[in-house]
């Protein structure tokens, strides 16, 4: 078992109401104690999915159902965008000032490794973030579930397309883990049916004292019965139906590295929803593509099945 020191130190950061990939996500990055650190989770609010009252409340249910409510930090980030938000951040309170500076004040403990900031929505906290304070910026890895690169659009890039390129253009530490709908390269491939999701999810996690009601109604004791809920409740795609969990990948990756290749590119900027190359930028960034959906989502059940929780490091 890995020391605490040695644990990966984690802010996940997430639009936790959206669908149904960042509630897998947090759970899965809440059951994997044995190899992160979660120092807390910041809450953004994208297009679907209601205000940051709504995305806060999907991820205070993840937390619950973990037993991890009081245990791990849970914070609201931003409404707005970046363009909104940046003139007011020298102010008491601001849209976000509860997600940002916590963000800011977690990146200057003193760690020996660099804190991830794990983003599965719009980059809006992390980009305020490091526009409020840029001595972070040494202090910090960005990995972010995001773009269709080297190809337009993608959501979590439309709804803040500016946060993303202030981080291009920024020094920090970035890698972009990309979606590529439609495509076997990008997290769209790491898909599961109905059927799996009823055959492994059922009772998986702690069984909690206090039912937690879930965003449909009803009320649950473990995450993995809100998971087969959350499965009743969405839209499937291509044949055979299936639903892609892709911020579970993003913390995949984080989590063993060999499952997915990686590249360093000079930084494009994205102009006019076009990216645009810049071979000769000295700035370079990480992309993530050809992820291995199999080892991916083996784990993951593993993970379901043996969990051990963030902030709880006694084997279970």
């Amino acid at each position: 078992m890995k020391q605490e020191e040695d644990k990966i130190p984690v802010i996940f950061d997430t639009d936790a109401n959206n669908e149904l990939d960042d509630q897998h996500a947090l759970a899965y990055l809440l059951f994997s104690g044995d190899s992160f650190r979660v120092e807390g989770i910041t809450v953004n609010a994208t297009y679907n999915g209601g205000d940051i009252e709504e995305q806060y409340a999907e991820a205070q249910r993840v937390l619950q159902l973990a037993g991890l409510e009081g245990t791990v930090p849970l914070l609201k980030g931003a409404n707005a965008d970046f363009a909104e938000i940046k003139e007011q951040i020298g102010l008491d309170s601001f849209d976000g000032a509860e997600a940002v500076d916590f963000i800011i004040q977690t990146a200057k403990q003193t760690t020996p490794e660099k804190l991830v900031l794990l983003a599965v929505g719009k980059l809006t906290n992390v980009a305020l973030a490091l526009e409020k304070d840029s001595t972070i910026a040494p202090h910090v890895r960005v990995v972010w579930l995001g773009s269709n690169y080297p190809e337009p659009g993608e959501y979590n890039q439309d709804n803040d397309t500016l946060a993303m390129n202030y981080i291009l253009n920024s020094g920090v530490a970035f890698e972009m883990v990309t979606v590529r709908y439609g495509k076997p390269s990008g997290t769209d491939a790491v898909r599961v049916t109905q059927e799996e999701v009823n055959q492994h999810m059922p009772g998986k996690g702690p069984k909690v004292a206090t039912p937690v009601t879930g965003r449909h109604g009803v009320a649950f004791d473990n995450f993995g019965d809100y998971s087969v809920n959350l499965f009743e409740h969405i839209q499937y795609h291509g044949n055979p139906p299936a639903r892609a969990l892709f911020d579970m990948a993003a913390v995949a990756i984080v989590k063993d590295p060999s499952w997915a290749q990686s590249k360093r590119i000079p930084a494009p900027i994205l102009r006019d929803n076009k990216w645009v190359e810049r071979p000769e930028n000295k700035r370079t960034i990480t992309i993530w593509e050809n992820f291995d959906k199999e080892k991916i989502m083996d784990d993951f059940y593993q993970t379901m099945e043996h969990y051990q929780l963030a902030g709880n490091q006694s084997p279970l």
